[in-house]
């Protein structure tokens, strides 16, 4: 279990030391409605973490209740992503409607107890009767049935003598609560559709919020663990259980914070209406955020799990940089892949003073990689290379080959280049290049210095396969849809060469293919005559390519040549400091290597934090903002100093300023070199947080929006992030974001 005690883990030993339960019992229960994605992920991460964490168990159990959306296939995909991921549930897979008949039980008790009852009005004067967010609502004329009346007419609505819709059983809470989810919600409601699994039993169903806390209490769950788009719910869970005084121990529900990640979308209907309208292939497309989709592409469960613990269990939502997953997977492949040489844009070469063959003995792994294993490269005088490893009219800085500049055929030899051969439209067509015999790489006597080492492959012995370069669906860092799509996320490249030991001596399906990233065998369509890779992410590009060479180095060791693209490893001192980042001061992996790796970027923090003790936040900063603008520049070019931004940092710790506002304040003091106090005050950026001021705004987003607040009594509990973004939107930013969140919760509940 991890050092830092996230709140979940906290209220679950204050619950077992105060003796509330003796076994901690939780459960993972999606909805059978559609493919898991990487939020499931994070749900299942914590469900059957903390379980374990605690000598628990974990039920896995399938929220059934809507026969019209439910499907077998959604359950396998749902059971498949958790044994991938590593987890094992308790017993058996559960299903609420195995507890179908109990769950009708004490639907009868409550309707004894006069606490439910059946209402006949039609959905639209349900809704009207329901009220506003500024007046409560009215009690149906329908709930004046009596008890036996009540009975009679739910004994009737389960042998099916009504239609769909024609009547719907409700508990009687309060028409004039707070929280409208009170104003007696639905209990039942009746469904003549077949069941996937019940069958024709059934023609009601119990909803939600009733069958959810039930099915709990009938496992014996102890912890309930949501996301906060269930937190109104609460009350509900709460109200049904005490109201039939079920013994302790009982369920209590606690909620954590829903994973969003930019250029993603993760809301089933939304990834539904991409796979039904074509625009992937299915629900395993590597393009999408499903578990089957990322696990076609190649990613590890260890590196889903590595990303679920880094970005923590928060109360409050957020959106996580996609950057940071694909950080996670590359961090742990980098150890584990063989390392191999394909060519994605073969260019013929023909080494003109080479008339023999050999087989180069190579390794797998790099130095730096505790693992074993070679293989045979097999070298000829006809070799294919990547096109951009050539060039003509060469840029400043670029180290492969050209007329006057020689590269090394990594684990081979140094070929220096004679002649470009062209075709009738002045494209180059093949390379002739000369190769030095005493430049063999191991055995180097030629003094020849050269820059860089690229991928390259024999041209009878080479393999074609298709290569699948995915990039990110979208192309908006906060997609609505299909609109929002990136024409350029699959690039099918039909051309590539491979070395043959990919094929025939494979050690895994994973590779890193040297200077393009890593790949997986596309488990779907990879045949031995007809191989298919696909790209799972790109490499870390090298720190080597960052940093300049001092002008004076006497005594300096040689340079080792440049591998573009290379994930190199790190110092004693790098890793010293990314160890005191991730340990002592709490950094994620991702933030804490890139700061580690760049000299600038560590001494920069370093200084930032002597002003401010806040190494979370002024380490975001510095590693992304600060560090684009040390790209091109040195420190002392800079406009501002760590200091300034110790400063800007400090602000939005004291919630003077909103998250929203850092951006619009750092691009002035890059501009101006002003302090960020000073374009605060002149520009009248200081952070809104009088409620006085937000709820006006808040009442007048709420009358301008009449249909999104019916849509949000009715239930749609996501339209609370379209609100407070409203709200954000008119206070240019300026409002502070968690009072709006609590100011919008309150109004619409009102």
């Amino acid at each position: 279990m991890s050092e830092h005690k996230d709140f979940l883990r906290t209220i679950v030993e204050e619950d077992l030391k105060a003796g509330k339960y003796k076994e901690v019992v939780t459960r993972f229960p999606p909805e059978p409605n559609g493919f898991p994605h990487i939020g499931h992920a994070k749900s299942i991460c914590i469900n059957f973490g903390i379980a374990k964490d605690y000598d628990g168990h974990c039920n896995l159990r399938m929220d059934d209740t809507n026969p019209t959306t439910e499907d077998t296939r959604y359950v396998e995909a749902l059971k498949d992503a958790v044994q991938w991921l590593g987890f094992e549930w308790d017993d058996s897979v559960r299903f609420t409607s195995d507890y179908f008949a109990q769950i009708h039980a004490y639907a009868i008790e409550l309707i004894k107890m006069g606490k439910a009852y059946v209402d006949s009005v039609d959905e639209e004067q349900m809704r009207e009767l329901r009220g506003t967010v500024t007046e409560a609502g009215k009690r149906s004329k329908y709930a004046q049935r009596s008890v036996e009346e009540n009975l009679d007419l739910f004994e009737r609505m389960k042998n099916g003598e009504f239609k769909d819709g024609e009547h719907v059983l409700r508990a009687k809470i309060d028409m004039g609560a707070a929280n409208m989810k009170l104003r007696d919600p639905l209990l039942y409601r009746i469904r003549h559709a077949h069941h996937f699994r019940a069958g024709d039993t059934w023609c009601i169903y119990p909803m939600y919020d009733f069958a959810h806390c039930l099915s709990d209490y009938i496992e014996g769950v102890s912890h309930s663990i949501c996301t906060l788009e269930f937190e109104n719910n609460r009350d509900i869970y709460n109200w049904v259980l005490d109201t039939l005084g079920l013994e302790a121990p009982r369920p209590y529900q606690h909620e954590f914070a829903r994973l969003g990640i930019n250029y993603t979308v993760m809301s089933k209907r939304k990834l539904l209406e991409l796979v039904e309208a074509g625009v992937v292939s299915g629900w395993d497309d590597p393009r999408l955020p499903t578990i089957a989709g990322y696990k076609r592409r190649g990613y590890t469960p260890e590196s889903i799990i590595n990303f679920c613990d880094g970005i923590g269990i928060a109360k409050a939502n957020s959106m996580v940089d996609v950057a940071q997953l694909e950080f996670t997977i590359r961090d742990d492949l980098n150890t584990k892949v063989a390392r191999v040489m394909c060519v994605l844009d073969p260019l013929k070469v023909t080494i003109t003073n080479y008339d023999e063959s050999e087989d180069i003995e190579a390794s797998f792994y790099p130095h730096d990689v505790p693992k074993e294993g070679t293989r045979k490269l097999p070298f000829s005088k006809e070799i294919y290379i990547d096109r951009a490893d050539f060039s003509e009219t060469p840029e400043k800085g670029y180290f492969r080959l050209t007329p006057t500049q020689a590269v090394r055929l990594k684990y081979a030899y140094i070929i220096t280049f004679e002649e470009a051969i062209k075709d009738a439209d002045g494209n180059i067509v093949e390379i002739k290049a000369a190769y030095h015999p005493d430049s063999k790489s191991g055995e180097d006597t030629s003094g020849i210095k050269v820059k860089s080492a690229i991928q390259w492959v024999e041209a009878k012995m080479a393999k074609n396969v298709e290569v699948r370069v995915y990039d990110r669906l979208f192309k908006s860092e906060a997609p609505e849809g299909v609109e929002d799509i990136n024409p350029d996320s699959l690039k099918v490249i039909k051309t590539a060469l491979i070395e043959p030991a990919v094929i025939t001596d494979k050690p895994d399906v994973r590779f890193q293919f040297e200077r393009e990233g890593y790949f997986y065998a596309d488990p779907v369509d990879y045949t031995d005559e007809n191989p298919v890779f696909n790209k799972i992410v790109g490499l870390k590009e090298s720190s080597s390519k960052k940093k300049k060479a001092p002008q004076v180095a006497p005594k300096a060791e040689p340079k080792k040549e440049q591998i573009d693209g290379e994930v190199v490893a790190m110092s004693e001192s790098e890793q010293a400091l990314f160890d005191k980042y991730t340990v002592e001061l709490k950094l994620g992996s991702m933030v804490a290597d890139i700061l580690a790796r760049d000299e600038k970027l560590s001494s920069f923090y370093a200084e930032a934090l002597s002003s401010l003790n806040s190494p979370v936040s002024i380490a975001n900063i510095v590693s992304n903002d600060v560090a684009r603008e040390l790209k091109e520049k040195e420190v002392n070019e800079l406009s501002f100093d760590a200091k300034q931004i110790a400063e800007l940092v400090k602000m939005v710790d004291e919630e003077l300023i909103s998250s929203k506002i850092v951006k619009q304040v750092f691009e002035e003091m890059v501009k101006s070199g002003d302090n960020p106090t000073d374009i605060v005050e002149a520009k009248g950026l200081v952070q809104i947080s009088d409620p006085a001021v937000i709820a006006p705004i808040i009442d007048e987003i709420i009358e301008k929006n009449p249909d999104n607040v019916e849509k949000f009594r009715g239930g749609n509990t996501k339209l609370l992030g379209f609100f407070v973004g409203q709200v954000l939107k008119a206070t240019g930013g300026k409002a502070n974001p968690k009072m709006v969140n609590e100011l919008v919760a309150k109004a619409l509940n009102a």
